[in-house]
């Protein structure tokens, strides 16, 4: 239990031990859980590259601001999407497990992070929304729009896919969020604003 100002908030943390190397949130395959589940924030592991620092500063922001916010580090979340495979050579392929779906859905909204490479982690976006119906907001590094994720086939808020191959869709997307750095205040800002406006919409409390 962590006193956030005033208010307490109640996370589970050890569902389980972790897959993979790191310490505490930043293990493969954990999921720490809020007692309400308003938002959950998809990481997708720990490595050089994929260093969880930025999902816990967000979450630490969020959570700061009032929201319970779960976490959810994938099992399989580093590398391309296995649709891919034929691009990529050599690499781990990441996907999701029903179960981890079944953990998302129960929530809100969902933040995913993601990095800086847009063939591959729009494709890992579909794939995380395809069978999800959840709302959802990207935190990447590349210069992305909702334009570029709806020519990948992902449902948007503003424009929609010609062919839509996801129940989830993403709302907004905040980029410059380098992985393995610390946020900047600015970024920390526009995601919680961001989330702010849209857990209003959807209907949040």
């Amino acid at each position: 239990m962590r006193k956030f100002g005033r208010e307490f908030q109640v996370v589970d943390c050890r569902e389980t031990a972790g897959l993979g190397l790191g310490g505490g949130l930043a293990q493969r395959a954990t999921f720490a859980e809020a007692v309400k589940p308003d938002i959950i924030v998809l990481s997708m592991g720990p490595s050089p590259r994929h260093i969880t620092k930025p999902v816990c500063e967000i979450t630490y922001g969020l959570r700061e601001t009032g929201f319970n916010v779960s976490v959810l580090v994938l099992g399989a979340g580093i590398g391309p999407p296995e649709e891919l495979m034929d691009q990529v050579v050599g690499s781990a392929y990441s996907g999701i497990s029903p179960e981890e779906e079944e953990q998302i859905a129960r929530h809100k909204l969902a933040i995913i992070h993601v990095g800086n490479v847009p063939r591959h982690f729009i494709p890992k976006v579909k794939v995380f929304l395809r069978n999800v119906d959840i709302p959802a907001i990207v935190v990447c590094q590349a210069p992305v729009d909702l334009i570029d994720f709806a020519m990948g086939g992902v449902r948007t808020s503003k424009v929609e896919p010609d062919q839509p191959e996801t129940k989830g869709i993403v709302l907004d997307v905040v980029t410059g969020v380098v992985r393995g750095q610390t946020c900047p205040q600015s970024k920390l800002d526009e995601i919680v604003g961001k989330v702010k406006y849209w857990f209003e919409r959807i209907g949040g409390e």
